[in-house]
């Protein structure tokens, strides 16, 4: 029977939803289980990926997914080696990162997943990144404490936000700078972040966006949760784009995003109370231009017969003092079988397909890595089970698998080695050296970091009180609580 030894590049929940899901389907009471190893390399120092460094704070309970990568990583035929950047270094840039080559795992590995996630924003074409204007990415690395530390977003000289896109990052991005600080204070939400949020002065955040409420990707929950912000009041909507063209039958998510905005633009409307701070839904704007003095150049715009938004001819300005753009992400060019037209990963059912189409032998993508930006958990776990069918169906054979001499590229630079040939237990030398070195993190290390995460922010009466890598590294060398390799 042959070995299956797999190397996951990337440690988000894809990754954990893979390998949850090969071990469960191969347990050890299977006689193909002791045949089975499963390594996964992540850049960053901490497992989990967009879970820890995505999920806003103050939804805790999206982190519940955690639990079931716990109990895939007790499983002794997992491994987990964080801090290890395989192959071109991935923007944002993690300096303490220990770099090897792809061509590292070659004769380690029988299959191998990519499984990187989209990475770099979607920047806006006319408002790069400058002191004015900044990715939502980099505010969300910055409220999650990303080990890329982007520099902290002006808000103490900052009262007007504009943000760029209507989907739910706008919606995370607009929550976390309007939220009070106190209600944050008890969620994982670092220090040096709630300290600035207490001496923000932000006061009004516009969402906008280019089409119309029936088109906008939020969804319900986030809101609803924005319409129930504390000390904050929504710009009541004009009552004519709220209203349902006739002769349209809405689906159920547009009906209640249409009748949500309805009831909190007549509340709004109604009340007489006075809020510190404020926000608006501009729908029908598209950014054009940004000044230096701070003035935001919105072209209004219009549906056409195809539902795509065009330009009136009509323009209005703006002021602002930052401009925060969550147009999307996608994958780094740079990275290996990126398709620059798709943006991501070329797959199918899961196998990389070489230019000519042709699937790669054992070399498979999954999550937001093979389908773009897209989706919330649920859709990643479901396309992760998908993929470890083709895993296990190429590695044991049986429906689903690919015959060589049909459908893989003939020809292609082999990317790992050939089942026959690997041994099961090793790793890289580099690997090896660095989990000596205590730069490479193995699981038992994060857990104990965890704990401590969650000790120390019950002294805080919080979830977590998160560590960047040097205090990771140095609580963990102060504890004696490095593992061996």
């Amino acid at each position: 029977m042959p070995p299956l030894k797999l190397a996951i590049i990337g440690g988000g929940p894809s990754s954990f939803y893979v390998a949850s899901r090969i071990l469960s389907l191969l347990p050890q009471s299977d006689p193909r289980a002791s045949q089975l190893k499963i390594h996964i390399y992540d850049r960053l120092w901490a497992p989990h990926g967009l879970v820890r460094y995505g999920v806003a704070p103050d939804h805790p309970e999206v982190k519940n997914c955690t639990h079931k990568f716990d109990q895939a990583a007790e499983d002794p035929r997992l491994r987990f080696f964080g801090n290890v950047q395989i192959g071109p270094q991935t923007p944002p840039a993690i300096s303490h990162a220990l770099p090897i080559p792809l061509s590292a795992l070659q004769d380690h590995y029988t299959h191998l997943l990519f499984s990187t996630g989209c990475t770099i924003p979607t920047l806006h074409p006319v408002m790069p990144p400058s002191d004015r204007v900044i990715p939502a990415l980099s505010l969300v690395h910055w409220y999650t404490q990303h080990p890329s530390r982007p520099a902290p977003p002006p808000l103490e000289k900052t009262e007007h936000v504009s943000v760029i896109g209507q989907g739910n990052v706008a919606l995370d991005v607009a929550r976390m700078l309007l939220t009070p600080p106190a209600i944050l204070e008890k969620y994982d939400v670092p220090a040096p972040v709630l300290d600035l949020l207490h001496r923000s002065a932000v006061k009004h955040v516009s969402i906008i966006g280019r089409r119309g409420p029936l088109q906008a990707a939020f969804t319900t929950k986030e809101l609803r949760e924005m319409t129930t912000l504390e000390d904050n009041t929504m710009t009541p909507l004009a009552p004519e784009l709220l209203a349902v063209p006739p002769g349209t039958k809405l689906p159920r998510q547009q009906s209640r995003i249409l009748q949500l905005l309805q009831q909190a633009s007549a509340s709004a409307s109604a009340s007489a109370t006075q809020t510190s701070r404020s926000w608006s839904l501009d729908f029908f704007r598209s950014p054009t231009g940004l000044t230096a003095d701070g003035q935001l150049t919105l072209a209004h715009t219009a549906l056409d017969a195809s539902a795509r938004a065009v330009p009136t001819g009509e323009t209005s300005l703006t002021r602002t003092d930052l401009v925060v753009t969550a147009l999307g992400h996608h994958g780094d060019p740079a990275s290996a079988h990126h398709d620059p037209a798709l943006g991501h990963v070329r797959t199918d059912r899961g196998r990389v397909l070489d230019a000519a189409g042709r699937a790669l032998p054992r070399v498979y993508a999954s999550g937001w890595a093979a389908m773009g930006a897209r989706g919330v958990l649920a859709s990643t776990m479901i396309d992760a089970y998908a993929v470890v069918d083709a895993i296990l169906a190429d590695g044991f054979g049986g429906a689903g698998a690919v015959p060589a001499e049909r459908g893989f590229a003939d020809g292609a630079e082999a990317l790992v080695a050939e089942p026959r040939d690997v041994d099961l237990g090793s790793v890289p030398p580099e690997v090896e050296e660095g989990v000596r070195a205590r730069q490479v993190v193995q699981y038992e290390e994060w857990k104990k970091v965890d704990a401590e995460e969650v000790r120390r922010g019950a002294e805080r009466g919080k979830e977590r009180e998160r560590m960047g890598w040097q205090e990771a590294h140095a609580f963990l060398t102060g504890a004696g609580a490095w593992g061996n390799s």
